[in-house]
């Protein structure tokens, strides 16, 4: 589905990935580790044509390296932001509308599955973004980016900050992408969640990737933990 070879990234003369190169294949969970600092929040600004880089991002056999960032959105590409880009002063419900690729197609989640996945936004489904808490932000976050019918979602920490609970309602929404057969891109601290819901897991240290496995094969591997994910 998305395969990328030998990614390089920039921001200005800063050489930050260093030959990158995984696939994230259709229905399935990758989680991509590391520490802060590793390179995972820029792989995905450089998926999304967001920072400079050169090497191969083949989406669906197409070459989308050099797109700008919409083009990129609209072939089916969705990406949850660590800053939970929302728009503050509209409500809950016009953030919904305003993730929606068509008004003319109707995509796989509607609002009312919105909804019904977090029936907390359901109750502030008018009370503007701004006033939210984090964790109903990056709920709103999550469904907005939903709402534009994405085969891949891209989502950067979105447990960061969280109650635990909220924490176990992301899992779950993350479980029921897999059942609607929409790849994740699951870029993530907290190891326990991603090694329970992933299929894969990619570790990134220094820029480049440096396990890949099964969550199963990464446990096994302390050293790879001790090295490249354990404080």
């Amino acid at each position: 589905m998305l395969k990328i070879d030998d990614l390089h990234a920039y921001y200005g003369k800063s050489h930050i990935l260093h030959g990158v190169h995984f696939e994230v294949k259709a229905g399935q969970i990758t989680a991509l580790l590391g520490r802060n600092g590793s390179g995972r929040s820029t792989t995905a600004k450089a998926i999304m044509g967001l920072v400079d880089c050169r090497g191969s991002l083949h989406w669906k056999g197409q070459e989308i390296r050099g797109k700008k960032t919409y083009e990129i959105a609209h072939l089916g590409i969705g990406y949850v932001p660590e800053s939970r880009d929302i728009f503050p002063n509209l409500t809950v419900e016009q953030n919904l509308i305003l993730g929606q690729k068509s008004t003319r197609k109707a995509g796989r989640w509607s609002q009312g599955d919105m909804y019904q996945m977090f029936p907390r936004l359901k109750e502030r489904q008018h009370t503007q973004a701004g006033v939210l808490s984090g964790g109903e932000q990056q709920m709103l976050t999550l469904c907005r980016t939903l709402m534009g019918d994405p085969d891949l979602i891209i989502i950067d920490e979105p447990t960061e900050g969280l109650a635990p609970k909220i924490v176990e309602l992301v899992a779950g929404y993350l479980k029921e992408l897999k059942k609607r057969g929409i790849a994740v891109l699951l870029i993530e601290q907290k190891l326990t969640i991603a090694m329970n819901i992933s299929d894969r897991c990619l570790v990134m240290g220094h820029g480049s990737i440096v396990f890949a496995g099964t969550p199963d094969e990464l446990r096994k591997d302390s050293e790879v933990r001790k090295e490249w994910l354990e404080v």
